[in-house]
């Protein structure tokens, strides 16, 4: 584990970017609301957990989980007795999170919201939650000063983030090898590491990182694949951007890539793959985000 303050370094902002931000947020809308997360994303529960213990949540406080997808972080701080916001862009998400939420007989609030335009006012939270959500944002700017700007001065944001060197890290670079991103596309990966987290979330703050391990647990690679394939959204619609030749090779590559990440030698898969945990303290004393606006909330 690591923890020290940060220093004051440059910004990553778009404006370092020539990428045009609005379709790469198309885009990724696109491929976020084709197949169906959820059916991965549930899979992932226990990284909800732990987070909500990694930030030390309390039942008396107020959470925003931010890119909630299906709702894990939003599940795990609801079971917690706090008073939880869930928020995303893709509705079909939240609406599976609220059937869950449903199920448990937990309160939660829902918002279709976009993580770099939240519809709250400043200092909202106490506390701000996201796995393996913001890191996806086109702007990776814009969304970390939003999550700064909501959270109260004292509060702290929980992260869950891959990181550049494991599986999901790997398994997206070996995407872009078949699908090249546009030149100056921003790398999810930024936010797997800690000088990127300095640099997006600046000098206000304190930030602890500890690497943590989720292990993909399927019945087979071609199993895993397959369920990839047919409900993971960058998965999904890169396989249906690929002409036949091309869908067969990125096969044979992701087939490479699980063999070198499985450790189960009974015919399964179990792929470990590496995060980052992150909490962020904002400084009780720390000045807003400059250019934040505060927004009023509208539910879904």
């Amino acid at each position: 584990m690591q923890t020290k303050p940060t220093q004051p370094s440059p910004s990553t902002g778009s404006k370092q970017s020539p990428v045009d931000l609005a379709a790469l947020k198309a885009r990724q809308h696109a491929a976020w609301s084709s197949g169906d997360f959820s059916v991965v994303g549930t899979t992932l529960q226990i990284v909800g957990e732990t987070l909500c213990e990694a930030v030390d949540l309390r039942s008396t406080q107020s959470v925003i989980d931010v890119a909630a997808g299906n709702g894990n972080a939003t599940l795990a701080a609801a079971r917690r007795f706090a008073a939880v916001t869930s928020t995303d862009y893709v509705p079909t998400l939240l609406e599976d999170s609220r059937k869950r939420a449903d199920a448990d007989r937990l309160p939660v609030s829902y918002f279709v919201a976009d993580a770099e335009a939240l519809p709250f006012p400043d200092e909202s939270f106490d506390i701000a939650l996201s796995t393996f959500g913001v890191m996806f944002c086109a702007d990776h700017a814009r969304a970390a000063t939003e999550m700064l700007r909501v959270v109260k001065r004292g509060g702290r944001i929980g992260l869950a983030n891959w990181t550049p060197d494991g599986f999901i890290g790997q398994l997206f670079k070996v995407i872009g090898r078949h699908l090249p991103p546009q030149p100056g596309t921003p790398s999810p990966s930024t936010w797997g590491t800690r000088d990127g987290l300095e640099r997006l979330f600046g000098a206000d703050v304190q930030i602890v990182t500890a690497e943590r391990t989720f292990a993909f647990r399927y019945r087979s690679p071609q199993h895993w694949i397959d369920v990839f394939r047919t409900w993971y959204g960058p998965v999904h619609k890169a396989f249906a951007a690929l002409e036949p030749e091309g869908r067969e090779a990125l096969q044979t590559d992701l087939l490479g890539l699980l063999a070198s990440f499985n450790v189960a030698r009974d015919g399964s898969l179990v792929a470990p793959s590496a995060y980052l945990e992150v909490v962020i303290t904002k400084r009780a004393q720390a000045p807003l985000p400059s250019g934040a606006q505060a927004r009023t909330p509208a539910s879904d």
